[in-house]
């Protein structure tokens, strides 16, 4: 008898280790993929003129209006982001989550547990808090670096929630200058203000 409340113990103990395992691998994360993607729709239903401007080594600019149409392929850098809520991407990232007061926002980080093998570095979400109205997601920021032997890029990408949204592409080539090239595109900017 005692010898079975011995082996009920025990593998009661192995049971409630393994649940507390799998709730440790069971990562639950906003998905920013879906966030961008619900504005790119909006953009594309919406009568905004929108307005893209293209900055070169801060020395000269291009500015263009883009049909609807287009506004997709001009985000493509903000989809082809992962879906952190794949659980199986979810498992490669870590969260962290802050209130900073000297800007009266939360912001929940997002950075993977090995940074060399991840293109994504940082996925960030600005929150301001507000218990009556709900809290807002006003800002996206993402940092990725693509390196090989032929060249290094590094792209730091803000999307401004229902506004516009800026990337900032940093790219060298061996026995070339570093050329850093600035993309923001608008379509409501103005209001919220």
């Amino acid at each position: 008898m005692k010898n079975f409340v011995l082996f009920l113990f025990a593998a009661l103990l192995a049971l409630s280790a393994c649940k507390s395992n799998k709730n440790k691998s069971e990562k639950k994360f906003i998905s920013v993929l879906s966030l961008i993607n619900s504005q790119v729709a909006h953009v594309d239903t919406s009568l905004y003129p929108i307005m893209k401007i293209v900055y070169y080594d801060s020395l000269h600019s291009d500015t263009t209006f883009i049909p609807r149409e287009k506004f997709r392929a001009e985000a493509k850098d903000f989809l082809t982001i992962p879906d952190l809520s794949d659980k199986k991407i979810a498992r490669r990232f870590k969260e962290e989550t802050l209130y900073d007061e000297s800007i009266n926002k939360v912001v929940i980080t997002y950075t993977p547990e090995n940074p060399g093998k991840e293109e994504i570095q940082k996925q960030e979400l600005l929150i301001t808090p507000d218990a009556v109205s709900g809290d807002k997601i006003n800002n996206i920021i993402i940092n990725q670096v693509i390196s090989n032997r032929d060249s290094f890029m590094q792209k730091n990408m803000l999307w401004q929630m229902d506004k516009s949204f800026q990337v900032a592409t940093i790219l060298q080539k061996p026995g070339k200058p570093e050329t850093i090239t600035t993309t923001k595109v608008t379509w409501n900017e103005d209001a919220n203000q």
